[in-house]
């Protein structure tokens, strides 16, 4: 029979690591992978537009993830990723950073 509390524990790391799954789908779903406000035809922010200029001028090919419609996401990547703002580069599953650092 399990001690008070790790039931508890138990369920609590298995829903956390749920969710980090979720945005390690999200992360890997490209080689280069972006989070960015709008879309790549459409940012709807100057420093995602400014972000898909400086991929696109280069030359890479990238995915991206539209972040403005699902709140529960744009809210969990920036404490899983713990980089407070958007948007994200993300390169072979590793965190290069936002805007500043591209």
């Amino acid at each position: 029979m399990a001690k008070d509390g790790d039931l508890s524990e138990q369920l609590g790391a298995e829903k956390k690591s749920k969710k980090e799954n979720k945005y390690e789908q999200l992360i890997n779903r490209a080689r280069v992978m972006t989070f960015i406000k709008g879309t790549p035809q459409l940012p709807q922010c100057g420093f995602s537009r400014e972000l898909v200029d400086i991929l696109c001028a280069d030359g890479f090919k990238y995915d991206y993830f539209e972040i403005l419609p699902d709140d529960s996401v744009r809210q969990g990547l920036k404490k899983y990723s713990n980089w407070p703002t958007f948007p994200l580069l993300y390169v072979n599953g590793e965190l290069i950073g936002g805007l500043n650092i591209v």
